[in-house]
């Protein structure tokens, strides 16, 4: 007997979790279920993503709603149309046995009349995105006077994300008597709020710590030039030939950049930005959840709320400046108790971010070194020798063409024949990594080479400005241009001098700015000349050809959450 048949669940509903594998309650959904099975209080429940959280509210809704009475009754709100859609899917499983249920959902950026259709219809429960979900209300096309249950799903997304004031009007037109349940990784003073203003006095429910990494997540990172981040991702990819997961890169021109060079190299990739339409970004995703995608390129905000099981790996192309946000990447694997890898590509100089993420998640990276072209080849042929092993042979099918093919191939003896079929698929491995070279950082050269660098500049009697050369000193890539040669000097021209709103109360330094004017410029090779960084607020100066473009870039810039402001001070010759 598992302990879903000891929680008093309807026989329709153990049968349909069966169907779909449930086995053993998951920790939030054991002490979630039997608790909304038994009580109309409010709850909160601190959860990461990935944890059941949707059965652990949803299991109960389906169990209690009345499908006899044809309005709404259960509000499900999420912050994006993906995780929507997933929450209304799983709740249609749970349900698929009970007669009369129906579910609607509703998001931005698809028909509203179908939307409002499926409402007239009867649905007894409601998932959507607040924007959507308020603007539904307003028109009084979703009738909220009736609900029983609201749940708010990845409540602190919902708030990150601007939706504090949509999440307020919904909630002040729901019935005061109805049961609240707000489920969120972090409690920030915003969720604290809606907790003691729309709930009254909730039960707490909290599974694994707050901020802290997944357990069976395991954390590498290979240490690299800049200018070779690409070609570590390729043999991250190629040492990995069942590889299932999510690329995180800063920008949508990264995005773009790496999934196209992928797609070009003949991966299985594709490209998750702010710049796709709907009817792309679904394309894109349906591809990836039934796996015809190997690997997905996106930003952090493309992603949010998008939920994929049985992930093998999430790689951060770059590292995050927010530890929390490396939290919540990695995350996204090693979800139901299976083992996941998260990999991050990082140079040198990132070594202290590294530690700082180490702190926060309270978990050790492991280094490990970027693979070899023959541990590579090795990899690819036993692969391609279980693949050949374990094939399905259709018999009937292929028979017609056996006799020609007996034929053709009639003159190579066994083990020619073998050598053959391997070398088909196998060569291009071979010859790729016939001569690759060892791209693995030696760090004690590099620390003992940046040594000397400094002792070249003390001894050179530098002024104490911050040259475009002192703050971006990383050889190669490390300025994260891609394949420069070199990190450029300031040209001694016209200087724009930039006030820049955030300065040392908010975390900012030199390398922050440098790798925010780098992060927002990709592909460019803009000469950065002093940088001030004072309590409040900071300076810095660029080549004045790119003050405009400079201007345009920085207009939705953010630097740990916070909206980054930029005006030219004045210019200097």
């Amino acid at each position: 007997m598992s302990l879903f048949e000891t929680m008093g669940l309807k026989a329709e509903i153990l049968g349909a979790i069966q169907e779909l594998g449930f086995e053993n309650p998951t920790p939030v959904q054991e002490q979630t279920i039997p608790f909304l099975l038994n009580s109309d209080q409010d709850m909160v429940a601190l959860a990461q993503t990935g944890t059941g959280k949707t059965a652990a509210f949803g299991l109960p809704i389906v169990q209690q709603f009345d499908t006899s009475v044809k309005v709404p009754q259960a509000l499900i709100l999420s912050p994006t149309r993906e995780l929507a859609l997933q929450i209304a899917k799983d709740l249609e499983n749970f349900s698929k046995n009970i007669n009369g249920a129906k579910i609607a959902t509703l998001y931005g950026g698809s028909d509203i009349r179908k939307q409002i259709k499926d409402l007239e219809n009867g649905a007894q429960i409601v998932v959507g995105t607040p924007g959507r979900t308020l603007d539904l209300i307003k028109r009084s096309k979703l009738k909220v006077q009736d609900i029983k249950w609201v749940v708010l799903d990845e409540a602190d997304e919902m708030l990150s994300m601007g939706f504090k004031d949509d999440l307020d009007a919904i909630l002040k037109d729901t019935p005061v008597e109805k049961q609240t349940l707000l489920f969120s990784a972090t409690m920030p003073k915003e969720i604290v709020r809606i907790a003691n203003t729309y709930m009254a006095d909730p039960h707490e429910i909290s599974v694994g710590k707050k901020n802290t990494a997944a357990e069976n997540v395991e954390h590498n990172y290979y240490l690299v030039h800049a200018k070779d981040r690409y070609i570590a991702l390729k043999r991250v990819a190629d040492i990995n030939p069942n590889i299932y997961g999510i690329i995180f890169c800063r920008t949508r021109a990264e995005t773009k950049d790496v999934a196209d060079k992928l797609m070009q190299d003949g991966y299985n990739a594709d490209a998750l930005h702010g710049d796709l339409s709907q009817a792309q970004r679904d394309h894109v995703m349906s591809r990836f959840r039934s796996k015809h995608l190997q690997m997905l390129v996106a930003t952090d905000v493309a992603a949010r709320g998008l939920d994929v099981n049985e992930l093998t790996h999430v790689i951060n192309y770059n590292l995050p400046d927010d530890p929390e946000v490396y939290i919540h990447r990695s995350g996204r694997t090693g979800r139901a108790g299976k083992k996941g890898i998260s990999i991050t590509l990082i140079h040198l100089r990132e070594k202290g971010k590294l530690r700082d993420v180490e702190k926060k998640m309270g978990k050790k990276f492991i280094k490990v070194p970027v693979p070899l072209g023959k541990e590579i080849c090795e990899k690819q042929l036993f692969n391609l020798i279980d693949r050949v092993e374990k094939v399905e042979v259709n018999d009937e099918n292929i028979a017609e063409f056996m006799p020609v093919i007996y034929k053709k191939l009639a003159w190579l003896e066994r083990e020619e024949l073998i050598k053959h079929f391997v070398s088909v698929e196998f060569n291009r491995f071979l010859q790729y990594y016939e001569n690759a070279k060892d791209i693995n950082v030696d760090e004690a050269r590099e620390k003992e080479s940046m040594r000397n660098e400094r002792g070249d500049r003390r001894r050179g009697g530098r002024d104490g400005r911050e040259r475009g050369d002192r703050g971006n000193r990383e050889r190669g890539g490390d300025r994260e241009r891609g394949d420069r040669g070199r990190a450029r000097r300031g040209n001694g021209g016209n200087m724009s001098r930039f006030f820049f709103s955030l300065g040392k109360k908010s975390g900012v330094n030199k390398r922050a700015i440098i790798d925010l004017i780098n992060q927002n410029t990709p592909g460019k090779s803009i000469d950065i000349g002093s940088i001030e960084v004072l309590k409040g607020f900071s300076f810095f100066e660029i080549d004045s050809n790119y003050e405009k473009e400079i201007t345009k870039a920085f207009k939705n810039a953010r630097f740990r959450g916070q909206k980054v402001n930029i005006e030219v001070a004045n210019k200097k010759k």
